[in-house]
């Protein structure tokens, strides 16, 4: 037992070699991207209001969205970003369109 304890890295917990969260959610990706093709731009424009709603529940700080619409053959294509002040905020937010 008293080996596997030391086998452990500074970034695990000695009672079960766990990962800190903090080595797992360490801010560095705190953008969550979305990209879909509509039939029409009203369809386009309701998901990102309905998308933008779920961010302004998630956010503790004001959440940057920034959005594109593009015709194509196929519709309107709908690309977003949303990049929240904290990865784990991101992390929820994405939980939340499944």
């Amino acid at each position: 037992m008293t080996d596997a304890i030391n086998r452990c890295n500074a970034s695990e917990t000695a009672a079960c070699c766990c990962v800190d969260v903090g080595t797992v959610l360490d801010n560095t990706d705190c953008t969550a991207s979305y990209s879909h093709t509509f039939e029409r731009r009203d369809l386009a424009e309701a998901m990102l209001r309905t998308l933008s709603d779920k961010a302004r529940a998630v956010e503790s700080e004001p959440c940057v969205i920034e959005s594109r619409f593009t015709e194509t053959s196929q519709g309107v294509q709908l690309e977003c970003d949303f990049t929240f002040t904290c990865q784990a905020e991101t992390m929820i937010f994405q939980l939340g369109l499944r």
